[in-house]
């Protein structure tokens, strides 16, 4: 196991960053938290995955489906927010207001390497639950510390 986030996560993360850069104005989803935490270069918009035109469908699909259900579970005033795969989502970040719980369950490394990154940033670490969905039931891994600030130090 290496402690690094996920191709995947990444790649999300800065399809996030690439809508607010790219996409017409009013964003459907803010993330600039995202593209601080996955820190990918000065040479992250030439990469053949960033190509602002063939990655349009993709980013609408990423950036609707996170404000779905982020406004969901805002208008519901949920007590928890439990993200499977969670990645480098920001959503404890970015709503420190949020009075419920939040949950990111993630593969190990993603979610160490998640864990150290934010702290870098001057974050409080959400509950971060490590599971490798091959062999372990997040279910049963779900039970980490209680972090109580959410927003920067």
């Amino acid at each position: 196991m290496t402690d690094e986030p996920d191709s995947t996560a990444v790649r999300t993360a800065l399809w996030r960053a690439l809508h607010l850069e790219v996409d017409g104005p009013p964003p459907v989803f803010e993330d600039a938290i995202g593209l601080r935490l996955a820190a990918p270069g000065d040479g992250w918009r030439q990469r053949p995955d960033m190509d602002p035109v063939a990655t349009k469908g993709f980013r609408a699909g990423i950036v609707a489906r996170a404000r779905f259900i982020e406004d969901l579970v805002l208008a519901e005033e949920a007590g928890q927010y439990v993200l499977l795969g969670a990645g480098l989502d920001t959503f404890a970040q970015r709503r420190p207001d949020f009075p419920g719980r939040v949950f990111e369950i993630d593969q190990p490394g993603t979610s160490q390497w998640k864990r150290e990154r934010l702290r870098e940033l001057g974050y409080d670490v959400p509950d971060l639950v490590p599971v490798d969905f091959e062999t372990e039931s997040w279910w049963d891994n779900s039970s980490p510390p209680v972090s109580t600030r959410r927003g920067p130090r």
